[in-house]
């Protein structure tokens, strides 16, 4: 298929810019595979579930990972902390030109040195006065929201760009379809007989990196750090329908089906794909010509995911991080 297959037109007014005015406010699309869509408040998701199935949450946590530092030149330099690494951290920088060796200093009493530059144009860079980096990021760093909400992060986005399940620091951006679960949505759940597991996956910078090939099977995703625990493995595995809270959560389960205990995946899941685990996904609504786009098609079929589209546009449902959510089963998937 080519790039220009996932494209869709979006009015720029059902870009959500801020998150409804509670949690699990927003509103559900629901894409049987079979039967008419229906547009229903997210707390209806409980209805869709029999019991007997396997739910699979991202435990990532969002890290403040926006920095402003200094040369000794006096020029600002902006870092967007990617990930740790032994050397210090890799990181994402805007401003002045970095040579090697270049100090930087930072607030908090810190001071990060240019060592290189990697292939994906990304830094390396070594820290010092550091002792504990997420207390560091914590104290000192600023929330990086998507690029497509046209304002800066502020006091309400500290917990609404949060999953309430968030406990392993690393990831830049939310895992959004973990939004709207409430702890009151996830009691029910327990209580009607699902099973609730966890993966990690740190969603990185590279989720918002746009396609630039027509074929998109030339395309080279970026990596992401992953860990699939022991018992979300067996539980996946159990013979009970699995639904993913998320593409992060279908991309960790899938890949490590086919390479378990690798730590990095950069699977890349388009139409043609092969699911050998996830039967249901709850996801928002994605960009067009978008990586994640083409997931959710490999998933529910490109047919059947254009049109839901089209629906959602049409019913003014509200699109991306802080949009609405829409709720999916696979074809000759054990969930319904």
């Amino acid at each position: 298929m080519k790039l220009s297959d996932f494209h869709y037109d979006l009015p720029p007014e059902l870009i959500a810019q801020t998150p409804s005015a509670r949690r699990g406010g927003s509103r559900l699309l629901h894409v049987p595979v079979t039967g008419p869509r229906t547009i229903t408040p997210f707390e209806a998701i409980l209805d869709r579930f029999r019991g007997d199935e396997v739910l699979v949450l991202n435990d990532t946590k969002v890290v403040p990972a926006r920095l402003r530092g200094h040369k000794a030149s006096g020029g600002e330099v902006e870092l967007l902390f990617v990930e740790p690494c032994p050397e210090g951290i890799v990181a994402l920088t805007r401003g002045t030109r970095l040579k090697p060796g270049t100090p930087i200093t930072l607030p908090g009493g810190a001071t990060a040195t240019f060592l290189e530059r990697l292939d994906d144009g990304a830094a390396k860079l070594s820290l010092e006065g550091v002792v504990d980096l997420w207390a560091w990021l914590e104290a000192h760093g600023a929330l990086p929201l998507p690029p497509y909400i046209e304002r800066e992060a502020g006091p309400e986005d500290r917990g609404r760009y949060q999953t309430v399940f968030a406990d392993k620091p690393g990831a830049v951006a939310a895992p959004t379809a973990g939004l709207h679960l409430t702890d009151a949505v996830l009691d029910a759940l327990r209580a009607k007989g699902v099973a609730i597991h966890t993966v990690t996956l740190h969603v990185g910078p590279g989720t918002f990196a746009p396609v630039r090939v027509e074929d998109i099977a030339t395309h080279h995703m970026h990596s992401e750090r992953f860990e699939v625990p022991a018992a979300t493995a067996a539980a996946v595995t159990s013979g009970r329908p699995v639904v993913a809270v998320g593409t992060t959560v279908v991309r960790a389960l899938e890949a490590h089906a086919r390479a378990p205990g690798e730590g990095r995946t950069d699977i890349f899941i388009y139409p043609g794909f092969e699911f050998r685990v996830v039967d249901g996904l709850l996801t928002n609504f994605h960009l067009p010509s978008s990586t994640l786009m083409m997931l959710v098609s490999a998933f529910a079929g490109h047919a059947r995911v254009m049109a839901a589209y089209a629906h959602a546009v049409e019913a003014r449902l509200q699109f991306f991080s802080y949009g609405d959510a829409s709720l999916w089963a696979r074809e000759g998937g054990r969930w319904t």
